[in-house]
């Protein structure tokens, strides 16, 4: 975990770099996604002795389609754009909203059930707050400022703050999306293939936002190894977290 740690740090890093050079935050979201689905689909086929008790109906494919919009085309484009507007330590210290969120979502929904007198209860109850508090203060309180003139300060603090309200909605939504596996994954145990179909769902809906936001075909170039770098290393892959 705490290797894994180390390579979401590089990760953001280099989207960082990569997106202050000017590769477009909505293409790299879709060719992340293009290459997650591209590694996923041979390994779901090759394991697709799983999924022979998985069958797929319409309402069962309407619920993958709207939770890859939520958990992952909304989640990453939010992500990635308030990445771009903020900094690589807010983006990092904001992950770390996701098991608070996740665990007041699935209170409200009724997944979780709060007993105050259970000690793992109080424990989750007392992160939540420490995760809320601490992304608050980092928010805020981004230390000095690094610009020269009042007017870029103003617009800096306003990109910061925009930056951040981005990245809560951003984990907001993976955070529904965790919450969006419990029903799906009872239809449809065949985990390789639902994380296959779920990039695949993503790429399009990724690409038509890419398309659809970037109308000059120079933004799809990838000049430099570094875009391509980002591009590759950065690909995520969404399994299902209630595997095993």
């Amino acid at each position: 975990m705490v290797s894994l740690e180390f390579v979401y740090a590089m990760m953001t890093l280099l989207n960082k770099q990569a997106l202050s050079q000017g590769l477009s935050s909505r293409i790299l979201v879709f060719y992340r996604q293009s290459c997650a689905t591209l590694v996923t689909f041979p390994i779901a086929y090759l394991s697709r002795k799983e999924s022979n008790n998985a069958r797929m109906d319409f309402r069962l494919f309407l619920m993958i389609f709207f939770s890859s919009f939520i958990g992952v085309t909304l989640f990453e484009n939010l992500y990635i754009e308030g990445l771009h507007l903020a900094s690589s330590s807010v983006t990092s210290a904001m992950f770390n909203l996701v098991p608070g969120l996740t665990f007041l979502m699935a209170t409200i929904l009724g997944f979780e059930q709060m007993k105050v007198k259970r000690l793992s209860n109080i424990a989750k109850m007392v992160g939540t707050t420490f995760c809320m508090g601490g992304a608050i203060a980092i928010t805020f309180l981004k230390g000095q400022k690094l610009f020269t003139n009042s007017g870029q300060a103003l617009l800096g603090t306003h990109n910061w703050l925009l930056g951040c309200l981005f990245l809560f909605a951003g984990v907001s939504c993976l955070s529904s999306w965790l919450i969006l596996q419990v029903p799906i994954t009872k239809r449809y145990p065949s985990y390789l293939f639902l994380s296959a179909w779920t990039c695949l769902f993503s790429m399009l809906q990724t690409g038509l936002i890419a398309l659809f936001m970037e109308r000059d075909p120079q933004a799809w170039v990838l000049s430099s190894g570094l875009r391509v770098g980002a591009c590759l290393f950065s690909v995520r892959i969404h399994w299902s977290p209630l595997h095993g």
